[in-house]
């Protein structure tokens, strides 16, 4: 009887089993090369601890000459242990903010202050300026204090480099109500939309790049000193724009995807 199996052909086997010979007979080719691209995505974690799967997809096909499917980087990316814990946050219920719908670059920036500590014990802190639209860190700026005079300087750098907003979205903070910044808003006859207190949801862009901010950047590094926060705050900030994919602009990056509707002169053409 065991003669008789043991001369039993491929096709016979596979007929009596009920497996499909192209089955039988598949071997995976694909080893090495997940191999390398795990490999890669470690690396990648590294440099990004935050990054999911889907912004790694679009770093990694940008150093390949075939695509890799988002399927496959997902299921290397789990099996690695690379997958992102979330937190569950209780939120307090609260009535919708209609929100203003933009069209085009430069119709509204929001802005706001994030405040983190240096070695040396140094408070520093941190006035990051955002176009909605675009989503491109304008101004990101570290000192230790920042008076109503010095945001204005900020935004006049901005304004020179970007162009002007019509208006600009932030809290009620001292800095965003004094006289010298109410004077300088009307001067330039940019709108001012001050939220209401106790209301972050309002300026819900400027938030989530605050996340952003702390999550990438200010829990990933150290700083000696205030000069090396500014050295590295601007590193950050020419990746944000430059580099990082952003998932609300089709994973573009906010550099390209405001050189693309420059190019265009068409805001309905930049949609993401």
């Amino acid at each position: 009887m065991r003669k008789r199996f043991a001369r039993m052909s491929e096709r016979r086997a596979c007929e009596l089993t009920g497996i499909n010979r192209s089955s039988q007979r598949y071997r995976h080719k694909n080893n090495e090369t997940n191999e390398r691209l795990t490999m890669r995505l470690k690396e990648l974690a590294v440099e990004h601890p935050r990054y999911g799967y889907r912004r790694m997809e679009v770093l990694v096909n940008r150093e390949r000459e075939s695509p890799v499917n988002h399927k496959r980087v997902y299921r290397l990316y789990t099996k690695a242990g690379l997958a992102l814990r979330k937190l569950k946050r209780k939120r307090a219920k609260r009535e919708a903010v209609p929100r203003v719908a933009l069209t085009r670059p430069r119709q509204e920036w929001a802005m706001d202050f994030v405040h983190d500590r240096a070695q040396n014990g140094q408070s520093l802190r941190l006035f990051g300026v955002v176009d909605q639209y675009t989503r491109e860190c304008v101004r990101l700026v570290v000192d230790t204090s920042m008076p109503s005079q010095r945001v204005i300087r900020e935004l006049d750098a901005a304004i020179e480099e970007y162009g002007k907003p019509e208006r600009i979205r932030m809290d009620n903070g001292s800095e965003f109500t004094s006289r010298a910044f109410l004077a300088w808003a009307a001067e330039k006859k940019i709108e001012l939309v001050h939220i209401r207190p106790g209301k972050p949801v309002e300026n819900a862009y400027s938030e989530s790049f605050n996340g952003r901010l702390r999550e990438e950047f200010l829990n990933m590094r150290l700083f000696r000193h205030l000069w090396d926060a500014r050295e590295q705050a601007e590193c950050w900030r020419k990746h944000y724009n430059e580099e990082r994919p952003h998932s609300s602009l089709g994973y573009r990056t906010p550099r390209d995807f405001a050189q693309a509707c420059s190019a265009l002169r068409a805001p309905q053409a930049c949609a993401a």
